[in-house]
């Protein structure tokens, strides 16, 4: 079949800068993939999932097991409308379609009824794609300012300071603050913001951690000021967020 389910289950990895030339609607049945198209990166737990349009290059990488139950269509047997990627959630619909679908996979014999069924997933969740998410990360575009990123990101239980980041990556305050601006379109602190709400996202969906534990490793003192913040970043509390995805 031209239009097939991959399935399949993998352990951590890394499948480094690649492109392919297929359609690929990027699905994690369980587990979590980490995504980079460009200079965004993306987090997607179940209920996530991702268009990335023919030839675009992606890197897509994983900490854990992950179940891959993704789309991979010819661009001569669907159109479509993006450019490069969008990210979407996915709706019970498409996610019992997306489990039905793994009796499709690629040396499957031609079935017409199977080839219709995909392509009306692939319209479901392209009308699903029509709503932006919310959980990625800018990168950055110079070494330095990725260098003072990098270590934010390995400091996020920690209060730091623009100040600290500013000195790994060998630069002035008022550099930082403007390469932020100028590279990834956010201030520093919303940054820093940004990447603690998403390691909390994967930490509720990769571990048991008691919420005070995941709160606190993400910077925050206390479990009502980190709930706050998390529903304010992703519209649910987190034990709501993690029950979602159970």
């Amino acid at each position: 079949m031209q239009i097939y389910c991959l399935y399949q289950t993998l352990a951590a990895f890394d499948s480094g800068w690649k492109q392919f030339p297929h359609h690929y609607l990027l699905y994690a049945a369980q587990g979590a993939f980490q995504l980079e198209v460009a200079t965004l990166r993306w987090l997607l737990p179940p209920q996530r999932a991702a268009w990335i349009a023919a030839h675009v290059p992606i890197r897509i990488h994983c900490q854990s097991t992950v179940v891959c139950s993704s789309l991979i269509l010819p661009p001569s047997s669907f159109d479509l409308p993006i450019a490069d990627c969008r990210v979407f959630s996915v709706s019970a619909m498409a996610q019992a379609m997306l489990e039905h679908a793994k009796r499709w996979p690629q040396n499957a014999e031609f079935d017409p009824k199977a080839e219709r069924f995909l392509l009306a997933l692939a319209d479901v969740c392209l009308e699903l794609a029509t709503q932006p998410d919310n959980f990625w990360l800018p990168v950055a575009q110079s070494a330095d300012l990725q260098r003072a990123l990098d270590y934010s990101l390995a400091q996020l239980e920690q209060p730091i300071t623009l100040a600290m980041a500013a000195q790994a990556g060998a630069m002035a305050e008022r550099t930082l603050a403007r390469r932020c601006a100028s590279e990834l379109g956010l201030s520093w602190r919303a940054y820093l913001h940004r990447a603690r709400m998403i390691r909390a996202a994967e930490l509720l969906l990769a571990s048991n951690l008691p919420i005070l534990e995941v709160a606190l490793a993400v910077g925050f003192e206390s479990v009502t000021s980190f709930s706050s913040a998390f529903r304010q970043f992703s519209g649910q509390a987190p034990r709501q967020f993690r029950q979602g995805y159970a």
